[in-house]
């Protein structure tokens, strides 16, 4: 229990099956001056939203109408008031509210190594499809400060690991999966402490 009353809250932004979000959740369970303080996700049906209620995590499902036009994302958040605010397989450019709202207090991970391979439509199999048809001969992760353009806020840390001869977008994507999950919790810590 922290009773100097200097606890750091984090925002998990999702919108799918929540893979580093449980991971972030689990990284921060117990930890002493962080707390995963709530999700927020776009998407009825992601998977993301059972594990906010398996780990009694409060959540938000939000529209694309309570993100962009009016002010219910936003009022929540400030209620919350989180340290920081991490995109976790969240795919909706943020907006310019919540950017001046937040600033420099929202983190993103792609899994390329910025700036190739990032901006609009670049997510998910279609970054690594894009990486073996370039014939890269590395690829990797990358977690970045968010602004207002898709992927090209301030590179906080990379990762790359080197594509095998037979790489197919599917084992490339399960190497970054790892190298996303063995990093994004340390580096949320560190920008933390």
């Amino acid at each position: 229990m922290n009773l100097t009353g200097n606890m750091k809250s984090i925002v998990i932004f999702a919108s799918g099956a929540g893979t580093n979000a449980q991971t972030i959740i689990n990284h921060f369970k117990n930890h002493p001056s962080i707390k995963v303080a709530a999700i927020f996700c776009n998407n009825t049906k992601a998977a993301v939203i059972e594990i906010a209620e398996l780990e009694k995590i409060p959540f938000s499902v939000f529209s694309r109408n309570d993100f962009y036009n009016n002010n219910i994302v936003s009022n929540a958040l400030s209620k919350i008031n989180p340290t920081l605010i991490v995109l976790a397989g969240f795919l909706w450019m943020i907006p310019e509210n919540m950017l001046k709202q937040f600033p420099n207090q929202i983190i993103n991970i792609h899994p390329s190594l910025l700036p190739k391979f990032g901006g609009a439509g670049m997510y998910g199999m279609k970054v690594h499809e894009a990486v073996i048809e370039a014939k890269e001969k590395f690829s990797g992760m990358t977690i970045h400060r968010v602004n207002e353009n898709f992927d090209e806020g301030r590179i906080l840390f990379q990762e790359k690991i080197e594509l095998a001869k037979n790489e197919t977008p599917q084992s490339l994507s399960q190497k970054v999966r790892e190298l996303e999950l063995k990093n994004y919790s340390p580096v949320i810590e560190s920008l933390l402490i």
